[in-house]
């Protein structure tokens, strides 16, 4: 096997050479991957260092663009697990006015889960749905998260205002992330068994960059603007 050299890189320039090298290979594999699309998943090839995401990942029609435009209104996020929680950018969310939540830890949750014979990540689902706000839910790790989603949209006159589905495993995984795929709502999911935590994290915090990058692009381009015109706006 050939030895690899190592290269020497700026502790600052570590992700974006990262994200060199993914362009490159995806280049050399002939894979373009739609523009909305591109950001997303790129990053979560970034954390994951799994070319497949670019043959698996699935989006719902216009599904970057919902779901930034919920962001920007202040929508809140809901995680099925602590460790996707502690990925997600929050100081970015909260910029725009939103929120992220994970309730698998509360003894609550823990104690209606034992009683009624079901998961936490089912009973958090339930809990986030009655927030009174439109949520993003990231699930990473439970298929059970996304199976409530769905029954609790059969149950009664409720849709989550957007769904990223990209739990891991082997015990109903690929069922519910189709269960999320036959329904109406907007989604971002990962076909097949891969996924986790962490590319749930990466599919937020991807969504999350873009704006902000946005809104920097924007700011910019006013202050050139001011500029050209000869006036100083502050």
């Amino acid at each position: 096997m050939e030895k690899k050299s190592i290269e020497y890189v700026l502790p600052e320039e570590i992700e974006k050479r990262s994200f060199e090298i993914i362009a490159a290979e995806l280049a050399e594999r002939g894979i373009t991957l739609p523009a909305e699309q591109d950001p997303v998943t790129r990053r979560v090839i970034h954390t994951s260092a799994d070319f497949d995401y670019a043959e698996t990942m699935t989006y719902s029609e216009n599904a970057v663009e919902i779901a930034k435009n919920l962001i920007k209104k202040g929508a809140d996020i809901v995680t099925d697990t602590n460790m996707a929680l502690a990925g997600i950018n929050k100081k970015v969310l909260a910029s725009f006015g939103g929120e992220a939540h994970c309730y698998m830890a509360d003894a609550d949750v823990a104690a209606m889960a034992k009683e009624r014979k079901t998961t936490r990540a089912a009973i958090s689902m339930e809990l986030a749905s009655k927030l009174e706000k439109p949520v993003i839910f990231a699930v990473g790790n439970a298929p059970t998260a996304l199976i409530q989603i769905y029954e609790l949209m059969q149950e009664r006159d409720w849709r989550p205002a957007f769904v990223i589905g990209v739990p891991v495993g082997f015990v109903n995984v690929e069922a519910a992330k189709e269960l999320i795929m036959e329904t109406d709502v907007p989604y971002i999911i990962n076909r097949g068994r891969k996924g986790g935590s962490n590319v749930a994290a990466a599919i937020c915090n991807a969504l999350l960059y873009e704006l902000k990058k946005n809104e920097l692009n924007n700011d910019l381009k006013g202050t050139q603007d001011n500029r050209r015109d000869g006036v100083d706006r502050g």
